[in-house]
């Protein structure tokens, strides 16, 4: 393993969504990530064919059965050699399972224990079913989301699940873990969606704070209110972006779209000609395609992209050259981000089948071969 979470040991309880992608962000950092499936979840499968859900790459797999109490006694075992765990549950299903933060920490104190739940462990919403758009909603991050005179956009689900979902727990664990290198304690992560996803509003609060922002969807100038920062289609039915936001950066992109000797054309900042400028750049854009654009205004400083495919992206130059994604048993994905100069991160292993490396893994973490087969017989393990 690589990484500077290299040595660092997680368990995972399994789960969907953020808590997967949480728990691959810290395998890619080089931590030695088990994923404990519930038993009856175990199907088998050909080790020499992952499964094809690369957000569960990078650990390996045990299949326990988490209502027989030999099972719980086995995760609690894992957990008196665990630095993390990490489980997804709504709030006390693990307290039943007898795997709550009690029963952990007082089998390792030095835990670090990690909950991610959409709208947190208390509050009127706590026990209530939800999704990413729910979250979002009440954060407030859906409602701003969209252009002028339409409904709200989801966002895919990438502001709640990843963004202030896993990716926030993932902060809050590597932050525990720095404090716990000076204290010798662990504590619990309450990492909500619904407040990660408010954190990262925190910038348009702002900008509500000091007038610069309307509460009208659509009329700002990053959200596709100004013509300087939109997507326009161009000539071959595709899509450049446009974030011209500087004067500077405005003032070359009216030379790359002829625009600039025009005396007719209104201050950039001029709201009320928002509308007829944003008309006006759509009927240049519209001129010539993608690839000539791109031919014209890329490496810039209009700040210019183009607007990639899934399946475009990866064969950019720019991402080839940073190897930006890579290709697992022939399945292209992201690389693992960001990157380190000394300790590089790195995907460890595909997606395991669930259960695939019971017996493995447990040897690897102290259970002998015979406590293993007391634990198959007992139904305890899959």
């Amino acid at each position: 393993m690589s990484g500077p979470l290299t040595g660092i040991k997680v368990i995972e309880l399994a789960g969907i969504g953020p808590g997967p992608f949480c728990a691959m962000m810290l395998a890619d950092m080089g931590a030695d990530v088990l994923r404990i499936d519930r038993a009856e979840q175990v199907m088998g499968g050909d080790p020499a064919s992952p499964p094809a859900d690369v957000l569960n790459r990078g650990r390996r797999s045990v299949g326990i059965d988490l209502k027989n109490p030999d099972g719980v006694e086995t995760v609690l075992g894992l957990v008196e050699q665990a630095d993390v765990l990490l489980e997804g549950f709504r709030p006390g299903v693990a307290e039943r399972l007898g795997l709550g933060p009690d029963d952990c920490l007082a089998r390792n104190p030095r835990l670090v224990y990690g909950r991610m739940t959409g709208w947190g462990q208390d509050g009127p919403y706590a026990l209530a079913a939800g999704h990413d758009i729910n979250y979002i909603a009440l954060a407030g991050a859906l409602e701003p989301i969209g252009r002028n005179g339409q409904a709200p956009l989801p966002p895919l689900n990438l502001v709640g699940d990843f963004g202030g979902g896993g990716m926030l727990l993932a902060f809050g664990i590597a932050c525990a873990l720095t404090e716990r290198a000076a204290s010798g304690q662990g504590q619990v992560i309450d990492a909500a969606m619904v407040d990660g996803a408010a954190v990262l509003m925190t910038m348009f609060h702002a900008f509500r704070a000091m007038g610069i922002w309307n509460d009208e969807r659509g009329t700002n100038m990053l959200d596709t209110g100004a013509h300087f920062y939109e997507v326009y289609e161009t000539a071959d039915g595709k899509y450049v972006s446009i974030g011209s936001i500087e004067p500077k950066f405005y003032r070359e992109l009216l030379e790359k779209t002829g625009l600039a000797d025009d005396p007719s054309l209104p201050h950039q900042y001029d709201r009320s000609q928002w509308p007829a400028l944003k008309d006006k750049l759509a009927e240049v854009f519209r001129s010539k395609t993608r690839d000539e654009w791109c031919e014209l205004m890329e490496a810039s400083d209009v700040c210019f992209a183009p607007v990639l495919s899934m399946t475009e992206a990866p064969s950019h130059p720019h991402n080839v050259e940073r190897s930006t994604f890579l290709e697992l048993q022939g399945i292209v994905q992201p690389a693992p981000a960001p990157r380190f100069s000394r300790t590089p991160g790195g995907v460890q292993r595909p997606p395991a089948h669930a259960g695939q490396h019971t017996d493995e893994a447990l040897v690897d973490w102290g259970f002998g071969p015979e406590r293993v087969a007391a634990l198959r017989s007992s139904g305890a393990i899959a």
